[in-house]
């Protein structure tokens, strides 16, 4: 590896994450108040990297909401070819809310400050900054590299990921596996080692829209046939609930390395309290033992003194593998017999800790933290790696960064005052450019 050009490419990959965080690419959800910051922030990389000598793909699904894909080729086209996915797109932020200008991009006190520094420019950036790297060293990889930078993963990937899938799966031919993000940042054990966590699974989406009519009429009089009674009392219902606690494969490799890395039990009469004394990841580890349902959402009448005939809500569901088949009918039971459910659903995935991409990211992490191991675990998110599994796309969560042992890593998506530290997108950078050469 030639050591000065990857120092060019970290010097590159922080101004790049300042320059996209700044370009404020907020998905509302809305179609109507989204805007065009997803196309700035692709033109934007793709005049970096055609600058550099990349043919690139351009696309917007819709006016604003571009993305862009990439091929290098490798030196054994037999093989499969690997997609290096990231996401443009941020949720909104009140800046009132904010220590700091949440779209300024401020570097201080050894970090990046901005909506998306975490979630997820700084893998964006990181993968920019080793395309440049791999054009300007002309570095051939073992395999083909597809690179995707896409919109719209915020909402569902149906702008973006999803939307490139029905129209434009040619640019995928061939591709066999994915890395992106939640995944590959480390875990503090001891206070020397380090676990790297790698997304080998992700839990179902099921966002719920429940629907209650009633008789409409004025707010003085008395209405046994309130729509918006009806809706919160359903609401609760789903919100209070607690689903069973169901031990995953995945979720028991990793509680079974973590026993073997710190010698901690975990016992299943006492798991989530065990689990919690894993400190700042125990709530994304939590998270992933039940199927959750979230109430998010509610809307109803237009006046207060006007009882209205249709009240909804939203409920945010994450549905583990194994609960699937019961839910919908635990939801039905839970919101009554006069509520109407609808929904928009993402599948669960679960890919194989083995082979010669994991090993890769193993030997990768070692060489640039030697006190370091790869550990698989669930994500109770989702991510851009269920719309390509469509594609018979087996998908990791691997940004790499190496965290401070304090840092409450969980807390910083879609939370305030969202940061990374400079050091550790750095670390991202190096990790990265070892992982695409030896996969």
């Amino acid at each position: 590896m030639n050591t000065s050009s990857v120092s060019a490419a970290e010097d590159e990959v922080i101004g790049f994450l300042v320059d996209l965080i700044r370009f404020a690419a907020v998905n509302t959800g809305d179609l109507a108040t989204i805007g065009d910051g997803e196309t700035r922030a692709v033109k934007y990389i793709q005049e970096r990297l055609e600058e550099v000598g990349y043919s690139c793909h351009f696309v917007e699904s819709v006016p604003g909401r571009g993305s862009l894909v990439m091929r290098i080729p490798g030196s054994d086209p037999s093989r499969g070819a690997l997609l290096i996915h990231g996401h443009v797109d941020v949720v909104p932020a009140d800046a009132a809310d904010w220590s700091v200008d949440p779209f300024a991009a401020e570097i201080k006190d050894g970090f990046v400050w901005g909506r998306g520094a975490v979630d997820m420019l700084d893998m964006v950036a990181m993968m920019l900054a080793v395309a440049r790297h791999f054009a300007r060293e002309k570095v051939v990889p073992p395999r083909d590299l597809v690179f995707a930078f896409l919109a719209d993963e915020e909402a569902g990937g149906f702008c973006g990921s999803n939307w490139l899938v029905d129209n434009h799966p040619e640019w995928f031919d061939g591709v066999t596996e994915a890395v992106s993000e939640v995944g590959g940042f480390s875990v503090d054990l001891d206070g020397k080692r380090r676990a790297y966590l790698v997304g080998t699974a992700e839990k179902g989406i099921a966002w719920a829209t429940l629907t209650a009519t009633g008789r409409a009429g004025h707010g003085s009089m008395a209405n046994d046939d309130n729509a918006v009674t009806r809706l919160v009392q359903a609401m609760a219902a789903i919100g209070e609930y607690e689903f069973d606690i169901d031990v995953s494969g995945t979720v028991q490799t990793f509680l079974d390395r973590m026993t073997q890395l710190t010698g901690r039990q975990f016992p299943a009469d006492n798991l989530e309290q065990a689990i919690a004394e894993l400190g700042p990841i125990s709530q994304m580890v939590n998270a992933t033992l039940r199927t959750t349902a979230n109430p998010t959402q509610l809307s109803a009448g237009y006046k207060a003194n006007v009882i209205p005939g249709v009240a909804t809500g939203v409920v945010d569901c994450r549905i583990l593998p194994s609960q699937a088949a019961t839910f919908k009918q635990t939801m039905a039971e839970l919101a009554g017999d006069d509520i109407e459910i609808s929904y928009v659903e993402l599948p669960a995935l679960e890919s194989p800790f083995s082979g010669r991409l994991v090993d890769a990211m193993a030997d990768a992490i070692a060489a640039e933290d030697p006190d370091g191991v790869i550990v698989p675990y669930m994500l109770s998110a989702g991510t851009d790696n269920k719309s390509f599994s469509r594609l018979g796309i087996a998908g990791y969560g691997f940004a790499p960064l190496r965290l401070p042992a304090d840092f409450d890593f969980s807390a910083m998506f879609h939370g305030v005052d969202e940061r990374v530290p400079v050091d550790a997108v750095k670390f991202g950078v190096r990790v990265l450019d070892r992982l695409l050469r030896t996969c």
